[in-house]
Order: C-alpha cells, then sequence, then structure tokens
C-alpha cells in the first residue's frame, strides 16, 4: 500500500513533464505517420500533428473543467457508467473539431477524415497505455535510486 501511494504522489513539475513527453512523442509518431501514409510534405505532416495535439491538450482542459462543473452542480458519481459517458463525450468533441480539420489541411473528404480520425483514436488507445505503462516503470526505478540515495546519506 505504502508504494502505491508513492506512485500516485507526483509534483505539478512532474505531471507538466509527463504531458510534454506524452505529447512529444506522439507528435512525432503521428507526424512521421501521416508523412509516410498519407504521401504528404513532412511540414504538413508535422504542422498537422501539431495542431491535433494542441487541440486535444486545450479540448482535454475545458472539457474536463466543464465536466467537473457539472458533477458539482449535478451531485453525481464517477461510475464505470459515467467514466465511459465522459470518454465518448470527449472523443466526439475531439472528432468534431479535429475531422474538418484534417480534411481541410490533407485536402481529403470529411469521409477520409473521419477514417483517419478512428485510426488516429485506436493508435492513441495503445499509445497511451503504452507509454504510461513504460513511464510507470521508469518512475519506479527512478524513485528507488533516489529512495536509496538518500538513505545511504542519512546513514553515512
Amino acid at each position: 500500500m505504502k508504494n502505491n501511494n508513492i506512485a500516485l504522489q507526483k509534483t505539478v513539475a512532474e505531471r507538466l513533464f509527463h504531458a510534454v513527453m506524452f505529447e512529444t512523442i506522439a507528435i512525432g509518431l503521428t507526424g512521421t505517420a501521416l508523412y509516410l501514409l498519407m504521401d504528404r510534405p513532412l511540414s504538413q505532416a508535422g504542422g498537422l500533428a501539431i495542431a491535433m495535439s494542441s487541440i486535444a491538450m486545450l479540448w482535454n482542459m475545458i472539457f474536463n473543467a466543464a465536466f467537473d462543473r457539472a458533477q458539482m452542480r449535478m451531485g453525481f458519481q464517477r461510475t464505470v457508467g459515467v467514466r465511459v459517458l465522459h470518454a465518448l463525450m470527449f472523443e466526439i468533441g475531439l472528432t468534431v473539431a479535429l475531422v474538418p480539420l484534417a480534411a481541410w489541411v490533407l485536402e481529403i473528404s470529411l469521409l477520409k477524415a473521419l477514417i483517419l480520425d478512428i485510426g488516429v483514436l485506436i493508435f492513441f488507445l495503445f499509445y497511451a497505455f503504452v507509454f504510461n505503462w513504460c513511464y510507470d516503470i521508469v518512475r519506479a526505478k527512478v524513485m528507488a535510486k533516489t529512495r536509496f540515495k538518500r538513505s545511504a546519506g542519512a546513514s553515512a
């Protein structure tokens, strides 16, 4: 139980580092994928990846703030059903923002952009899982080394 609490204790700086790392790697991967799969210039693919990432981060902040206010006002609990609804509403809102942008930048139809968005969504499901799993493993090792150094220094 104690180790689990340590895993949950993260500073604002660490949370910011986590988010920046997540988005930086995601931009590199999605920009490269768009470049290779859509046969677009890297500047166009990378620019779209940066724009999509920026919109996703902004939408995340706006949507979650609104959802938190709705929860305070309505008093509902975050059950599994509410969490599923939360995720669906978030993705629908993000899709509404990203599909027209992708269609315009890539000069493709809205249907093709929607299919692309579904592919991006599936990618991010797996990417978020793998990134966070790896982050947790590396963080645990760093935290263990830090605790070891502190305890070794205290006993000297």
